[in-house]
């Protein structure tokens, strides 16, 4: 049983996907089934590394930004300001920083500049836009499957084990909330438990895998595209597996295409 524990197709991609699956069924009727996106990831976590936070390196400082933003969901459940959405960015771009520092540090004030302010900018634009959708389950569900399924397979062939595992953990859990409004034909409670946690942690992932592995950081302009991706528009009465099938065509055509730069770039993963 440990061995097949330890199989990372197990980590990063069936045990989210189960795990996900129940939860979002399970926290249907409390309109929590958004913190799918977080129990797929936290299980994916204890799996690879376990939840311990010393030293606090950056890959601890994400799991830890990744949990405390899903916390944040649940407090800001019943605000809807209309500011709020350009604070979270903020938020998330300053989070980034801190996550990154140690390493942009070593780089000389413009390179330190450059790096902190791309990165950050990136994920405020994730958390910007993801949140748009976070009112529209079948929208959000695609976009989070092309940036977790982008995102770690992007790492991954950057020559990131455990980053990949991250990104393709989100992607799984996304696959799983997805899966379940297809095959009952309903949509699942979505809100920022979902959105909040999912583009935080895509985001910081793709920072750190571009800062310390070989994922180009222009193939993020293309993962980027994600969340806008989905918005495109599909007729509402249609069943939610053609919608779902539909609005995941253009989302991960931008993740299989930030995976392609990667590839052309870095070539196949060295394990």
């Amino acid at each position: 049983m440990q061995e097949l524990l330890d199989h990372p197709a197990v980590q990063g991609g069936l045990a989210p996907f189960v795990i996900a699956l129940i939860v979002a069924e399970l926290l249907q009727r409390l309109r929590l089934s958004g913190l799918a996106i977080i129990a797929g990831f936290a299980v994916t976590v204890y799996l690879v590394s376990g939840f311990s936070f010393e030293p606090l390196t950056s890959t601890r400082k994400i799991v830890l930004l990744g949990l405390l933003s899903a916390l944040l969901a649940l407090i800001l459940l019943r605000f809807n300001w209309r500011p709020l959405r350009l604070i979270l960015a903020i938020a998330g771009g300053i989070a980034t920083v801190w996550m990154a520092l140690r390493i942009i540090q070593q780089q000389d004030m413009t390179h330190m500049l450059l790096w902190g302010g791309g990165c950050a900018l990136y994920v405020g634009w994730l958390i910007f836009w993801m949140d748009t959708l976070h009112e529209s389950p079948v929208r959000a569900g695609s976009a989070g499957m092309a940036l977790g399924l982008g995102t770690g397979g992007s790492a991954l062939l950057g020559a990131s084990a455990l980053l990949g595992q991250f990104g393709l953990a989100l992607g799984a859990a996304a696959s799983a909330y997805l899966l379940l409004q297809a095959i009952f034909n309903s949509r699942l409670p979505c809100g920022r438990t979902f959105t909040l946690p999912l583009s935080l942690i895509a985001g910081l992932t793709a920072c750190l895998a571009v800062l310390t592995a070989q994922l180009p950081w222009y193939a993020l302009t293309v993962l980027a595209g994600i969340p806008l991706a989905a918005k495109i528009p599909v007729s509402e009465k249609m069943g939610l597996w053609l919608q779902s099938l539909l609005l995941s065509i253009a989302p991960l055509a931008c993740a299989a295409g930030a995976v392609y730069i990667t590839w052309h770039v870095a070539g196949a993963p060295p394990f």
